[in-house]
């Protein structure tokens, strides 16, 4: 974590006001059952619902990336912990220890994503994932020679969702590191997971 404490508080459920609980709507109860937490509110939520418009234009943008994606789960889940690790975001990287167990990768496979696309553990479209997530990060951009990889394993819309995953959990990093959301009960600590 790169901040010890919240540089902004989160709310608990309990003194939400009536504009904060409707902001959460239907979509929050989607995005807990979805990851097996439909009796917890996650430090993330509280933090982001101190300012409800955004959170509620936000969210569902998020939960197409995390639940309507065409991309596989294992994919996505590839996607986001990249970029997660590349952000050192440990909330991100953290939650998605968990949420890519679930999808199908095990914790070598998790591990490795610290060290990259050239690791041992990855599949030719499982490196084209991981080197367009850093070419993203690094430039914006996704190389021609990255892209024609991705254009081998994965259709139009799954690149498009590919831009926007690491697009969107690069942002989140960025609010999650810089107000200093605390990992949540049960999150592993992403540095003692990965041994760095």
């Amino acid at each position: 974590m790169r901040l010890n404490t919240p540089r902004i508080p989160p709310v608990e459920p309990a003194n939400w006001t009536e504009e904060q609980s409707q902001a959460l709507g239907m979509d929050i109860e989607k995005l807990q059952a979805n990851i097996g937490s439909p009796n917890q509110i996650f430090n993330i939520v509280k933090t982001l619902i101190r300012y409800p418009a955004l959170f509620k234009a936000w969210l569902g943008f998020a939960n197409h990336v995390m639940f309507d994606s065409s991309l596989a789960p294992r994919d996505r889940e590839i996607v986001i912990l990249r970029i997660g690790w590349l952000c050192q975001s440990g909330y991100e990287f953290g939650q998605h220890i968990i949420i890519g167990r679930d999808a199908g990768l095990n914790d070598g496979e998790i591990k490795a994503i610290a060290e990259g696309n050239t690791a041992a553990n990855w599949s030719e479209a499982e490196q084209a994932l991981i080197q367009a997530t850093d070419e993203l990060h690094a430039d914006a951009f996704i190389s021609d020679v990255t892209f024609a990889k991705l254009q081998e394993h994965f259709d139009e819309k799954q690149i498009f969702d590919v831009i926007f995953a690491v697009g969107q959990y690069n942002m989140v990093s960025m609010a999650l590191n810089s107000t200093g959301v605390q990992l949540d009960e049960g999150i592993p600590n992403y540095h003692a997971f990965v041994g760095r």
